[in-house]
């Protein structure tokens, strides 16, 4: 099993991803506060983990959460497939982070 725990960000919401393999698909156990990823977490209970981790495949992740997530730069959908690929073998288990600031000194 791998997981991801997922702060969004500004918004103050949290998710975590418990993702175990079953055969050749990947069972998503998703709780979150947000809205947004509870409707994404509905759609996403089961996933093949070769069809997620590549564009060509068209990834359900990805596109369920451009249908259900408000904001593009949501971190939840790549966290989502952090845990897929962790728990199928796809990658080793390794933080991601993204630092995000304002630098007004040059303004």
């Amino acid at each position: 099993m791998a997981k991801s725990e997922i702060q969004a960000g500004i918004c103050g919401f949290t998710t975590a991803v418990h993702a175990q393999m079953d055969g050749e698909e990947c069972v998503l156990h998703i709780q979150s506060n947000c809205p947004s990823v509870q409707r994404l977490a509905e759609q996403l209970q089961r996933v093949d983990p070769l069809q997620e981790i590549s564009w060509r495949r068209s990834p359900r992740i990805m596109e369920a959460a451009r249908q259900c997530c408000r904001h593009a730069a949501c971190p939840v959908p790549s966290g989502i497939l952090k845990a897929v690929e962790v728990a199928a073998g796809l990658a080793l288990p390794a933080d991601v982070a993204i630092r995000v600031s304002r630098d007004d000194a040059g303004s």
